[in-house]
């Protein structure tokens, strides 16, 4: 399950690597990612001034992590607050939800169908990047 929220952190970070749109225009990393092992899938798009991700479909396996640490893992916002921090860059919090905590995280624009996303879980320290992969 950690692997699965740094995972998320990563994410988190990845899509705040782009810019909130105006309204009606969108976003390179709007939509739906899929996480490097297919087992968590987040839908992101604007909410409000910001970006934000919510758990969209996630395997038996991953929800059951969840679930342990007294979470749900479907309908869960994990990514919160992303804002534009660079070219192709956004920085937000990520909700880890077999943690039970929430972390600092980038996301970083690589390209149409890809987004890597970092996030470290004490102050700079232990550290996880991951790529996502865009599934519409």
């Amino acid at each position: 399950m950690r692997k699965i929220i740094i995972g998320l952190a990563v994410m988190a970070a990845a899509v705040a690597t782009t810019a909130v749109p105006a309204a009606g225009a969108a976003t390179p990393v709007q939509g739906v990612w899929r996480n490097p092992k297919n087992t968590v899938h987040v839908k992101l798009q604007p909410c409000g001034p910001t970006m934000c991700g919510t758990v969209v479909w996630a395997a038996p396996k991953a929800q059951a992590k969840a679930r342990a640490a007294g979470n749900t893992l479907i309908g869960t916002q994990l990514f919160r607050e992303f804002k534009p921090a660079g070219p192709n860059q956004w920085k937000g919090r990520v909700f880890v939800p077999d943690m039970n905590r929430t972390f600092s995280g980038t996301i970083t624009a690589a390209g149409p169908t890809r987004v890597v996303g970092r996030g470290c879980l004490i102050g700079g320290f232990f550290c996880k990047e991951q790529t996502w992969v865009k599934i519409s």
